[in-house]
């Protein structure tokens, strides 16, 4: 081995990947190599590539609930809607030191957030950083993981362009997660692939609102209400029954033991829910 390649190979860390691509076509194929030509020795980490067509909500709530969990390094993320536009190409550090790479649509701050907040944030315009030719609608192979390959063997962000403010970045709006004198108030945020509804509603907020484990909570969504016990896990209640607790990311979820809750009681991603004690 060269003393370059062995000085990179020292420094190559990892990637953690995510986007909407699916694994049907050849787009997460090609990423995967156009990193491993640009950085042999960084390690990939494949988040998730079944986030829906461009489902920015939900790819920035499983980026955001993965990204403490994976070793410190590089966040790549596309789900990109707006690809060959005119929205910007980011590199965002984090105060932890670990860096996002995606689309300014508001997909990479949330994960931003949950790894202690931007540090900085720059503009991916270096062309000599990029695949050439750059597609106009596939960035992630052309753009985004060549960057993201470098970033992990160690390229000062500062080289990848202009610095950007925290304030100027494309924020999502947030969702919805109060409480109010009389309920808790969220929306749906994600269905997993097992029909469990995840809501914005964390944690801290239920205990804040007098909700604890071992009630009967009264679940208000857009098919009605539900009636429903709030236990620590499925299994704590018998086959096909309603069940909330707090899920693995710390927010209230509903499931139902064996079977889909979002298909039992028509619950999507974006639908408001209003939280309770039961009578």
């Amino acid at each position: 081995m060269s003393a370059q390649a062995d000085a990179t190979a020292s420094r190559a860390g990892w990637i953690g990947f995510l986007s909407d691509y699916g694994l049907s076509d050849h787009f997460v194929g090609v990423c995967h190599g156009v990193i491993a030509q640009t950085a042999p020795a960084v390690r990939v980490i494949d988040i998730c590539h079944d986030v829906a067509p461009g489902d920015l909500v939900r790819g920035a709530a499983l980026l955001a609930q993965a990204a403490p969990y994976l070793p410190a390094g590089v966040l790549l993320a596309v789900v990109d809607p707006g690809v060959g536009t005119r929205r910007r190409a980011l590199v965002v550090r984090t105060t932890g030191g670990s860096f996002l790479v995606g689309p300014d649509n508001g997909l990479l701050l949330p994960a931003a957030r949950a790894l202690g907040g931007i540090d900085c944030a720059y503009e991916i315009t270096k062309p000599e950083l990029m695949r050439h030719p750059v597609s106009a609608t596939f960035h992630g192979r052309d753009v985004f993981a060549p960057v993201a390959a470098r970033l992990a063997c160690g390229l000062d962000p500062a080289r990848v362009g202009a610095k950007l403010a925290a304030e100027d970045l494309v924020h999502m709006i947030e969702p919805v997660a109060r409480l109010t004198v009389h309920r808790l108030e969220g929306e749906v945020l994600t269905v997993d692939r097992f029909g469990n509804v995840q809501t914005s509603l964390p944690a801290r907020l239920l205990k804040d609102g007098g909700l604890s484990e071992c009630g009967t909570l009264r679940l208000n969504c857009r098919t009605g209400e539900i009636q429903v016990p709030f236990k620590g896990t499925y299994g704590d209640v018998p086959d096909g029954t309603v069940v909330g607790y707090i899920d693995s990311s710390g927010l209230f979820s509903v499931a139902l033991n064996g079977r889909s809750a979002s298909l039992e009681y028509d619950l999507r991603p974006g639908d408001p829910v209003a939280l309770r004690l039961g009578v």
